[in-house]
């Protein structure tokens, strides 16, 4: 995997232990090569560099994960069975509730709001043995697709803090990227892990709705109809393994599916007899040439795997954006703020007022002809099933742009949506509920890191993890660091064991 320009010339990886992947941290207490409170050490050491870079960290839960390190290290020197991911470091995107922890949402409205509960997911992993060392940064309410916020400022990028993040899971992807643990729960409305992930050179998936639950806490309730929860992480193995602890039915959201747990096979297999149809524009969108550059390399990486890969993705009404998402998307923001008033939104960015006031003045008809048409889009994908496996686009249309930007107004001589406009690929997955993951598969001329995503039909994760797997065994982006996160040796921590 090389840059727009051909340069392979990137940083050797970190040494610290929080840049292990969750599957060599395991393997590594099975060796009793280290102990959880040395890669608790570790991680907060990578974390605290990270967050003077790049701003990723709402609030440090540092005591209590160390002596969770304590508790789970004293238990495996007696030998008690552990779970799944005992001794892993996460952090949880700053929207999802941990009990007794603030969640401010990026909002100056939730700065004295500590949630009593947490989040089905939380608790899923806690009960796993995993330890959350942090609340990291969101954009208010998840709005936009950068990081920032009235609250923690901007959020920025460890391959150059220079630019953004992206969002609005944007401390998540960039604390993963950087080697703070290797795992981030993130949330995705419009393409709140996909964007960022990209952006970061890391994996992120958005799994089908309603497969991880969002209750009990999820603050404040935007995107009510589109917000997934799901895992960011450099490895595909990791994040297969964190869906499978993640997924679970949960009565308390009405979205919750009843399905089985399930075992995710993430063997570098090769791909022959998947079909796969490739779209670089969804018919539709303007797409800056690095980002078509490397797609058109992905694609060529997917065939040597032994895909069948064909140029046949939907074609998508061009005033989808429009006319669909944002009667949903901006009705469904000012629902999760209504009985506010201009007095209690004073704080807010301006952006984020003028979205809320947009969301206000659609109507009831607006909505529900939006979801008609929510539901024609729906049904193109249902088409393009019918004859594939699966779905392959560029996960954003651009490289991370300026930090402290809302995004970008002209892609190639093109205007688009500066709010929304320059992720065409994303949203319209949110639209239909359907399983997504974004893959690093190259960088740009300035070494930003560009994405692959894959979707595949509902509840079909296991394509995605198939089609990674053997993408990641081809060209293994893991190895690719940014310079940042080389921080830790000069901070002396620990010589993780790789």
């Amino acid at each position: 995997m090389t840059d727009g320009s051909g340069r392979t010339a990137f940083p050797p990886a970190p040494t610290g232990l929080g840049a292990l992947s969750a599957t060599e941290i395991v393997a590594g207490y099975r060796r009793k090569a280290f102990t959880p409170r040395d890669v608790v050490d570790d991680t907060i050491a990578a974390l605290e560099a990270t967050n003077e870079a790049c701003n990723a960290i709402v609030t440090p839960m540092y005591e209590q994960a160390r002596a969770e390190a304590d508790r789970l290290t004293k238990e495996m020197r007696a030998g008690e069975v552990m779970g799944p991911l005992a001794g892993v470091p996460v952090t949880i995107k700053d929207l999802v509730f941990v009990a007794g922890v603030p969640a401010y949402a990026g909002s100056p409205m939730n700065t004295a709001f500590v949630p009593e509960v947490d989040a089905a997911v939380v608790s899923a992993l806690k009960a796993s043995g995993a330890i959350i060392t942090c609340k990291t940064t969101t954009c208010e309410s998840g709005y936009k697709l950068t990081a920032d916020s009235p609250v923690t400022g901007t959020t920025r990028n460890p391959w150059n803090p220079g630019r953004t993040s992206g969002g609005s899971s944007g401390g998540a992807a960039a604390g993963v990227a950087a080697g703070c643990g290797p795992i981030a729960i993130g949330t995705d409305g419009v393409g709140s892990i996909r964007v960022p992930s990209s952006f970061c050179g890391v994996f992120g998936l958005k799994p089908t709705f309603g497969l991880v639950p969002r209750s009990p806490g999820f603050s404040p309730p935007s995107w009510a109809s589109l917000a997934h929860t799901g895992p960011i992480t450099r490895t595909v193995a990791d994040a297969a393994l964190t869906l499978e602890i993640i997924a679970a039915y949960d009565m308390r959201d009405a979205a919750s599916l009843p399905v089985p747990s399930r075992r995710f096979d993430i063997d570098a297999a090769a791909l022959n007899g998947i079909r796969i149809a490739a779209s670089v524009d969804l018919g539709y969108a303007a797409v800056s040439p690095d980002v078509t550059a490397a797609f058109g390399r992905a694609l060529a990486i997917l065939d040597s795997c032994g895909a069948q890969v064909t140029m046949e993705g939907p074609t998508l009404d061009p005033g989808i954006l429009e006319h669909t998402l944002k009667p949903i998307a901006f009705t469904e923001q000012a629902a999760a703020v209504a009985g506010k008033s201009a007095a209690d939104l004073a704080g807010s960015e301006a952006a984020y007022r003028d979205v809320v006031g947009v969301g206000r003045r659609y109507s009831g008809t607006d909505y529900i002809e939006a979801g008609y048409r929510r539901g024609q889009a729906r049904n193109a994908f249902v088409k393009l099933f019918e004859r594939v496996d699966a779905l392959v686009t560029p996960t954003v249309a651009v490289t991370a742009f300026e930090a402290g930007q809302i995004g970008v107004g002209t892609i190639d001589g093109r205007e688009v949506d500066p709010h929304l406009g320059w992720s065409p690929f994303t949203w319209p997955i949110n639209l239909a509920g359907l399983p997504a993951a974004t893959l690093p598969c190259g960088f740009d001329r300035d070494g930003m890191p560009i994405g692959l995503q894959i979707v595949a039909p509902w509840l079909d994760e296991p394509t995605i993890f198939r089609i990674a797997a053997a993408f990641e065994a081809a060209q293994p982006w893991a190895k690719f660091w940014p310079q940042l996160a080389l921080r830790e040796q000069s901070l002396g921590v620990r010589q993780g064991v790789r």
